[in-house]
Formats: C-alpha cells, sequence, structure tokens
C-alpha cells in the first residue's frame, strides 16, 4: 500500500482529504502541524503539505523534508495564488495546487508524481527482486514470492527508501512504531531476526541486512 504524509491544520479539510486518499487505497498519516513530520518522511511515498501552519511554515517544512528525503516527491496545497509564492514552494516541491481543488486532480497528480519518481520500477538486491510501490519480494533462485509480516514489510521499506544509509535502531523503530525507542527494546532485534531468516541466504551471516555494530544497521545499494 502507497503512504502518504498529510500536513494540514485545517480539521475540515483534512478530514475529507484523508478520508479520499483513503477510499483509494492510500495510507495516510495526517498531521496537524510539521512538528515531528521528519520523523515520519522517509516511510512515505510521497509528502502532501500545505503552506499556512502554526509554527513553522508550509516552505520550511517542506525544505526541511527534502532534506531529510530527497528522493521522496512533496505536493504544496495552498490557498496563495500569486506566481511568487508557486516559484517560492516549487524550488522544493515537485508540484504546487491551489486551494479550492477538485478530489481528482488532487489523484491525478499524485499518481503522476509516484510514476515520476519511479515507484513502479524493480530493484535487485543479491537474490531478491523487489517490484515497486507494492515491495513484492521474490527470491530469484525459485520464483517464490518471499511473504513478510506488517512489521517485516515496514522494516524493509524503511531500509529501501534509506539505501546506504546507516540506521540507528531509534530511527528505525520510531519511524516503524511510531513511538519513542526505549534502550534495551529488544523488539526491533527480534523482528530483525525473523526478516533475515527470511530474505537472507544465511541468516548467521547477512549480507543483505548490515549489522553495523554499536550504531545499527545498514542495507546497501
Amino acid at each position: 500500500m502507497r503512504r502518504i504524509l498529510y500536513i494540514e491544520d485545517d480539521l475540515d479539510n483534512g478530514s475529507w482529504v484523508k478520508e479520499d486518499l483513503e477510499s483509494r487505497g492510500f495510507e495516510v498519516k495526517w498531521l496537524q502541524s510539521g512538528e515531528g513530520a521528519t520523523q515520519y518522511v522517509s516511510n512515505a511515498d510521497l509528502v502532501i503539505l500545505d503552506i499556512m501552519l502554526p509554527g513553522l511554515d508550509g516552505f520550511t517544512i517542506g525544505r526541511r523534508l527534502k532534506k531529510e528525503a530527497p528522493q521522496t516527491p512533496i505536493l504544496m496545497l495552498s490557498a496563495r495564488t500569486s506566481v511568487d509564492d508557486k516559484l517560492l514552494g516549487l524550488q522544493f516541491a515537485d508540484d504546487y495546487l491551489t486551494k479550492p481543488f477538485h478530489p481528482d486532480e488532487l489523484a491525478a497528480r499524485i499518481e503522476v508524481l509516484l510514476r515520476r519518481y519511479g515507484l513502479t520500477r524493480q530493484i535487485t538486491k543479491n537474490h531478491l527482486s523487489i517490484e515497486l510501490p507494492d515491495y513484492r519480494i521474490t527470491d530469484t533462485r525459485t520464483g517464490e514470492e518471499i511473504v513478510l509480516t506488517g512489521k517485516q514489510y515496514q522494516i524493509m521499506v524503511y531500509f529501501l527508501k534509506n539505501p546506504n544509509r546507516i540506521l540507528t535502531k531509534e530511527q528505525i523503530y520510531e519511524s516503524v512504531w511510531g513511538e519513542p525507542f526505549f534502550d534495551g527494546d529488544k523488539t526491533l532485534m527480534v523482528h530483525i531476526r525473523y526478516l533475515r531468516e527470511k530474505i537472507e541466504v544465511d541468516p548467521s551471516a547477512p549480507v543483505i541486512i548490515e549489522t553495523i555494530r554499536g550504531i545499527g544497521y545498514r542495507v546497501k545499494q
């Protein structure tokens, strides 16, 4: 399922946009301010961002999100129609849609951005073939699909969205579980162990999900 990070403080707009997108098969994480947005962006396929927000405005939040996840497309929403505002937004965003808008237009623009960013491509990693955007994983040696649990799937997606990056246990846990990580918690370690048993040729000597001792994990592209 494709995931959208939606940042909008207007409750009426936020409610109907979230409901409409979910009816179209998207998973929507709705935030009413930019606070904490960087925690979720690496696990999103696309960001929808309003400009007028409490605290930091959408321009500031958008630049931070693009720096954190440069491969994640950003769609700006705003009642501002001036050329200057659009140009400012398009310095970092990938599209700019003015309010009011029809939900079909929003959905169409989302699909265009997802296609533009190659979320229908295929990744080959060792003996694994991974098809986006569904993250369908196949063992090329047998042709069989590798079925993951919900959390295993989310962990794998997070790794694939952050190739070559050393990710701390805190980053992975807080992105996947959406709650603070407590030192000593073995939950993530257990899930990664079971994930390795499904995707590694030799789980005792993993080459896909590398352990970076004392820090966390990494998946190389």
